[in-house]
């Protein structure tokens, strides 16, 4: 381990003591760069100094991510972007390729938490005793540059109140009872950088694990039950368009479905039978009849027929959920589910391209990202209210400060129903520069211009089974 890996995750560890306590935001970034500096130079050091676009695009696109609790109020939106920026930061670190590697590469970051720390400690030890007389010096360096800081700080804060307020917002409020948690935020920003540096210097190779292939079948055997399949797709994404095109009131009439009943019901089912396919076409590769061209061409003709028609499904999906949506609004687990059903018709495009183009980039390509779900979901509502008349006060007054740019249209009383109780979630603006979000910004500057009236109680309350606003 040289200097620089060292010094790298102390600041990593510094950051995140001083940075990462309250709230999140663009802290998780800044504490994720000296982070990204300590892998590069643990990676050059074991001479992994060649860096592939596919590593490049894993690593800014998890950084990028991070950038999310910055740009967005919604605390489960920006979970969700972080625990992805871990993953695809694993796969930058171990540059995996195959599907074993994709799939197992998170795990290489637990492994290398206790050997990242033994190698950070070994290379301490040994520059103990060579450099006492410079870690002495950088000691003292430090504590005179900490005493001038301080003492002309506070003078200077003292002659000048804007200084003053310019420099409480700089540097966080520490208290002798935030000890404890601040050496423990010390000790996860460092031993996570050194983590990330030992798995960029010697990675696990999961790539090695390979599967055998299963046992060729012969054609008629492996191909019956798939043409089957393939017919059966076709005759239901047939109906799909008849009843797609104009074909509702039929279908309704005959199966005393409501209009939102029939999109409910089906588009679970219809999620479930594209993640059943992808299964499908797992296992039929692997047993697929391996002869001579022949047998490649029927696999690639066979395949791509069901993944054609599976997009079908796809599409009717999605439709289904836009139905609902019409019917009773957007809310978050519409749009999570609807997402994952655009995903998996994505991943049965990339599969398609892979049957033509060759497969050894597909597990690379398989990785909700700046936009605002909060912010569609309250913009749908919006638009629904104003041609229904029809609004779910219930519901929007869960959502985070995303959506009071698009709530904000809303006619008084109700503006002041839906943004009372979320001005009051908000809270005062205590929170530093680093630990806010650009949308919680956007939403206090909002509710400052026009902050919420004082309504009545009952002017607020829902009527209806469906707890819905009437005009």
């Amino acid at each position: 381990m040289n200097t620089a890996v060292l010094w790298a995750a102390l600041a990593t560890g510094v950051l995140s003591m001083v940075l990462l306590n309250d709230g999140v935001g663009v802290n998780l970034f800044l504490v994720a760069l000296p982070a990204a500096v300590t892998a590069y130079f643990a990676a050059r050091q074991a001479g992994r100094v060649q860096a592939r676009p596919w590593t490049l695009a894993w690593g800014i696109g998890g950084l990028a991510l991070l950038l999310v609790p910055a740009v967005r109020a919604a605390q489960w939106h920006s979970l969700f972007a972080v625990a992805t920026a871990i993953g695809l930061a694993s796969l930058a670190l171990h540059g995996s390729r195959t599907w074993s590697g994709v799939v197992l590469s998170p795990f290489g970051l637990f492994d290398s938490l206790p050997k990242g720390a033994l190698w950070g400690w070994r290379g301490v030890r040994s520059r103990a005793g060579n450099a006492s007389g410079n870690v002495g010096s950088a000691l003292r360096a430090l504590a005179v540059t900490a005493v001038l800081l301080l003492v002309f700080g506070a003078l200077f804060a003292g002659a000048d109140a804007a200084f003053a307020d310019l420099l409480s917002r700089l540097v966080p409020d520490t208290s002798v009872g935030d000890g404890p948690w601040r050496l423990v935020l010390f000790a996860l920003g460092l031993f996570g950088a050194l983590a990330a540096a030992h798995t960029a210097a010697a990675p696990l190779r999961w790539d090695s694990f390979e599967t055998s292939p299963g046992r060729a079948r012969g054609w008629g055997e492996w191909s019956l039950p798939l043409l089957v399949l393939c017919v059966l797709f076709a005759v239901f994404n047939a109906i799909q368009l008849a009843v797609l095109f104009g074909g509702y009131k039929a279908v309704l009439d005959k199966t005393g479905q409501t209009y939102s009943e029939y999109a409910r019901q089906g588009f679970w089912q219809l999620l479930l039978a594209t993640l059943l396919t992808l299964l499908v076409i797992v296992f039929a590769l692997r047993w697929a009849p391996r002869g001579g061209p022949g047998d490649r061409n029927l696999v690639r003709g066979v395949l791509g027929t069901l993944c054609a028609l599976t997009l079908v499904v796809v599409a009717s999906a999605v439709r289904r959920m836009d139905m609902y949506v019409e019917a009773y609004g957007l809310t978050r687990l519409r749009i999570s589910v609807v997402t994952v059903e655009l995903w998996l018709g994505l991943v049965t495009l990339l599969i398609m391209a892979a049957g033509v183009w060759g497969a050894r980039w597909l597990p690379r390509a398989l990785a909700f990202g700046l936009a605002s779900p909060d912010g569609l979901i309250a913009e749908n509502n919006m638009r629904r209210y104003e041609k229904t008349h029809k609004f779910d006060l219930d519901y929007v007054r869960g959502l985070s400060a995303d959506a009071v740019p698009a709530l904000d249209r809303l006619r008084e009383p109700m503006r002041s129903c839906v943004l009372g109780p979320l001005a009051e979630g908000l809270g005062p603006a205590t929170a530093s520069w680093y630990e806010i979000s650009w949308g919680e910004v956007r939403a206090r500057r909002i509710l400052k211009e026009r902050p919420p009236a004082t309504t009545d109680p009952g002017a607020c309350n829902s009527s209806g089974e469906s707890l819905e606003y009437y005009r």
